[in-house]
């Protein structure tokens, strides 16, 4: 656990276990949402090839993901490691550009 509050610059075990929660909800939230926008989009399981269906889920679900990583950390009082975290995460993926 020290390494991990090393690592991302927090204090407390609270912090830490408060982090996992908002992780762990973020992850069951941006998965349980994307089911209804395929739905909308007209891309339901049982009509189109799985090679199709779940690359097209996934990309759905990352921005939904981002989003709510974002609004839960502020929910549960972690904006500032979450804001920071998401800006590392998307200039990894050459994303960077969205934030100047």
């Amino acid at each position: 656990m020290e390494k991990l509050k090393q690592r991302w610059g927090i204090d407390s075990n609270f912090q830490i276990i408060v982090i996992f929660i908002v992780f762990a909800i973020t992850g069951s939230a941006s998965a349980k949402l994307a089911a209804p926008l395929t739905d909308f989009i007209g891309l339901e399981k049982e009509m189109v090839s799985g090679w199709i269906y779940w690359p097209v889920r996934i990309l759905l679900i990352f921005p939904i993901y981002q989003v709510l990583l974002v609004f839960f950390g502020w929910l549960f009082g972690q904006f500032t490691f979450f804001w920071a975290f998401e800006k590392k995460m998307l200039k990894r993926l050459g994303l960077g550009f969205l934030f100047k």
